[in-house]
């Protein structure tokens, strides 16, 4: 059986002496030369200068470095020192001299970076097709998206060329590619990671997110990665907070969900539920619709501003590279006026009192992740509407500061995976890993597109 990149197969054979982190980064670029997508990567790091970062880490040893030898993927969106960050527009391209906070966390705990990864240019998109350098193949179907924006991200984790990978999430784009490629994606509570080294695409409301094979290992990340830091006018100490022990679970009515004719995926969703019930959750009906008032603001109002003030000085000169319809949705925000900004932060706080008062029914909501996938050509034929239908349970999260959790929810006949995302008020993100991982241990299957069960990782 091929080995699993997951953290608690690589300690297992790391205590074992089965393994040494320079023979797994030797098999990593294995992998990555075998899997023949160059549409994941923007940049890969020389073999060379991973093996002797293994061997570094080696010598440091293991009892100091929680990610003792772990293969890391970084979105590029996010600074590596030394390494171009470009955001997926090569035109935009800079070297920075430091790594991000959470990326220099990460490497000192003893992780390797592999290389960065695709994505939707300046992380604007939910599909991964939006970039100069390529669309990232789908691993179980190359005609459908992978999802975006951290499209190579997802794929990485999924193709098992890398243990975990950083995403970024302002929309979505940490929980729509985790549900496309069969794998977990975890969007933190606002400002519990550190967004300083990001590129942003909507500063107040930019989370980096962590994709994983299990939510184990998406907890393990969490716990390294989350803390303080005064460089990010943003972030805060995290206040963690525990959930009961019989959770309630939030349920909208069938009336307000929307899965665009898939019916599968609809199954796979009430699946899921009943997988939730069986565990012992308690299902409760709320309403959706504020959630999802809030969710429109995000591209149809003030918030739109946000991204033109990211990188609208950029995008309004003749620059080569950039996706035209990424330039397109940036630039639409600076007509906002400062009335429109004023109007939507009130109406957000309205909508956001509603959705308050429905978090004193529930503990948790669980939702689908997306009600469908699409092919490639669909996505390029008709690029900002069927965008509009992935968000419609993902745009709210941020806006609401809630935290969230993509996991599996089973396959298509056609092989694809579907995927339900569960959701939290702020802090709750350990909870929502322990709940995940009791999700998925009673779902099983199997650990991305890697063939490799879920019940056949090491105990």
């Amino acid at each position: 059986m091929p080995l699993s990149l997951d953290l608690q197969s690589l300690r297992h054979a790391y205590a074992e002496g089965d393994l040494t982190p320079v023979q797994v980064i030797g098999l990593v670029y294995e992998r990555i030369e075998r899997y023949a997508d160059p549409a994941v990567w923007i940049y890969l790091a020389p073999q060379a200068e991973s093996l002797a970062q293994a061997q570094a880490v080696m010598e440091k040893g293991a009892a100091e470095q929680p990610l003792y030898g772990i293969p890391l993927a970084i979105k590029d969106n996010l600074d590596w020192a030394g390494v171009p960050t470009t955001a997926g527009c090569p035109a935009f391209a800079y070297v920075p001299e430091v790594s991000a906070t959470v990326v220099a966390k990460l490497i000192a705990a003893g992780a390797i970076p592999i290389g960065k990864t695709n994505l939707d240019q300046f992380a604007t998109g939910l599909v991964g097709t939006r970039s100069p350098y390529g669309v990232c193949r789908n691993p179980f179907d190359p005609d459908y998206i992978p999802g975006g924006s951290s499209s190579g991200s997802a794929v990485a984790v999924s193709a098992g060329l890398v243990s975990f990978s950083l995403g970024t999430d302002t929309a979505g784009s940490g929980r729509v590619p985790a549900a496309f490629n069969q794998i977990v994606g975890l969007k933190p509570t606002r400002g519990y990671l550190s967004t300083q080294g990001l590129v942003p695409a909507v500063r107040s409301l930019d989370c980096v997110a962590i994709f994983a094979l299990t939510c184990a290992d998406a907890q393990a990340v969490l716990d390294v990665a989350a803390g303080f830091d005064p460089l990010d006018p943003f972030s805060q100490t995290p206040h963690w907070q525990d959930l009961p022990p019989r959770v309630r679970v939030g349920v909208p009515p069938l009336a307000q969900l929307d899965f665009a004719g898939n019916g599968v995926a609809a199954h796979n969703y009430d699946r899921a539920l009943q997988r939730l019930a069986d565990l012992g959750c308690t299902l409760v009906t709320m309403d959706l619709e504020p959630f999802l008032a809030v969710g429109a603001l995000l591209y149809e109002g003030a918030w739109l501003a946000a991204r033109t003030a990211a990188v609208g000085d950029f995008l309004r000169q003749p620059q080569a590279g950039v996706d035209p319809v990424v330039r397109q949705i940036i630039l639409a925000g600076q007509g906002i006026s400062g009335v429109k900004v004023f109007q939507d932060m009130h109406h957000l706080a309205s909508l956001k009192r509603q959705t308050e008062a429905q978090w004193e029914q529930m503990d948790l909501l669980a939702l689908p992740t997306t009600g469908t996938i699409y092919r490639v050509a669909e996505v390029m034929a008709n690029p900002v509407a069927l965008n509009r239908n992935l968000g419609r349970y993902t745009n709210f999260v941020n806006l609401l500061d809630l935290c969230a959790l993509a996991v599996p929810s089973g396959l298509q006949p056609n092989g694809l995976p579907t995927g339900m995302t569960l959701m939290a008020p702020a802090g709750r993100d350990r909870g929502l890993c322990a709940w995940g991982h009791r999700y998925q241990e009673s779902l099983g299957g199997t650990l991305g597109a890697t063939g490799i069960a879920y019940g056949g990782i090491h105990p």
